[in-house]
């Protein structure tokens, strides 16, 4: 355990939507919903579209009709992952300790802060979330704790709060225990609470009240963390380091239908690039490459293979990953989309070379990759882009 920290979980509020609201001002107050690619299933909506009935996951081919006036936006990552990152580096220029959880949510630590910024630390988060409001125009809402699961919970009904904020200190935390039922419980799936159910744990301060004896016996280490978590005292600190991800993926649907095989080996191509300069972000490598093809009828094909040596730059993955795709692809079939998938991944150092070789290639490949980074962090992504011969 730790000494008592105080904890904000900065939550975006509905992120896609919002995003599309940055970029076309026109949307604001508007029933907006973000689609998956390809005209798929809502991902995304504004406050608005919630009261319209639209649903998360839903079609939409459906809710055209049912929804007419409901606007509709393709997903667009790349952009949104522009947003997230100027975000981020606001928060990390308000606190030194700064832990990214995903895409739109970070748990930053605001310990020590009130002297620094001469706010106590619920207006330290009105500060912080309106900060982030003018800069990049992204509303969020903002939860602060003792710990990072009390910090989740609180920023859950920071959203429902009229400044955005919601602060659990130590005098109301068993009062919001037992207000919080089981299943709202941050890392609590639906298997594990049909699991506590049976045992009579409806809500949070069911759980804190079982032993930890009983509690490390039922669901393990990790139900004994959250019962601490949920009493205030602090298992999981805020960390700066990024933990280097199991796998990377990069799928796409192309929007159309389509046989053609140098048109899906382009497309492949764009992912292989945009997945390679993540993997070297991480400065990792892998040792196992996968092919996927999607058809028009979502059936899904996909090829592998393991590695002597890892690697992390394009044009040697690509040259795997193109004859995996020549073993799955059918030119008698329509695709609607295709994706690469990077995996064992590990640390750059364990790369073994070969006897024969002086290690002046790998050198120069190095380089380049470098070089290709280099170029798209000053010029914009997609400024390099890797070609082949036509089959």
């Amino acid at each position: 355990m730790v000494k008592q920290k105080y904890i904000a979980l900065v939550d975006c509020d509905s992120f896609f939507v919002s995003c599309e609201q940055k970029r076309d001002i026109s949307l604001k107050n508007k029933p907006v919903c973000v689609l998956s690619n390809n005209e798929g299933c809502v991902i995304s909506r504004s406050k608005e579209a919630k009261k319209m009935g639209v649903r998360m996951g839903e079609p939409y081919f459906m809710l055209k009709k049912e929804h007419p006036k409901a606007i509709f936006k393709i997903a667009d990552h790349e952009y949104y992952s522009q947003v997230s990152k100027q975000v981020m580096a606001i928060l990390k220029d308000f606190s030194p300790y700064v832990q990214i959880y995903s895409v739109d949510e970070a748990f930053v630590d605001l310990t020590g802060l009130v002297k620094l910024y001469k706010k106590n630390y619920k207006n330290l988060a009105i500060y912080l979330r309106e900060k982030v409001l003018q800069e990049v125009d992204i509303p969020v809402s903002i939860g602060v704790s003792s710990t990072k699961t009390l910090s989740k919970l609180a920023s859950d009904k920071a959203k429902s709060s009229s400044n955005g904020v919601y602060l659990i200190g130590k005098r109301k935390i068993h009062k919001e225990l037992n207000n919080t039922r089981i299943e709202e419980i941050w890392g609590i799936g639906r298997r594990l609470t049909k699991s506590l159910k049976r045992y009579g744990i409806l809500t949070a301060e069911d759980l804190t009240n079982r032993s930890d004896a009983w509690l490390d016996s039922t669901i393990g280490i990790h139900g004994l963390e959250m019962k601490h978590e949920l009493l205030g005292e602090m298992t999981s600190p805020v960390t700066n380091a990024e933990k280097t991800p199991k796998s990377i993926q990069n799928t796409r649907a192309f929007g159309i239908f389509t046989s053609d095989f140098n048109f899906i080996k382009s497309e492949l191509n764009r992912h292989i690039h945009t997945s390679c300069r993540k993997l070297r972000s991480y400065n990792t490598k892998c040792l196992q490459i996968g092919v996927m093809l999607r058809t028009k009828d979502f059936k899904v094909y996909y090829a592998k293979k393991d590695l002597l040596s890892p690697v992390d730059f394009e044009l040697e993955i690509s040259n795997i990953a193109i004859k995996l795709l020549k073993e799955i692809y059918n030119p008698h079939i329509l695709y609607r989309s295709t994706g690469v998938f990077l995996e064992r991944i590990g640390e750059q150092g364990v790369e073994q070379l070969s006897l024969y070789t002086d290690g002046s290639e790998s050198i120069k490949k190095e380089k380049l990759a470098k070089c290709f980074d280099k170029l798209e962090s000053k010029f914009g992504k997609n400024i390099i882009q890797t070609g082949f011969v036509k089959k």
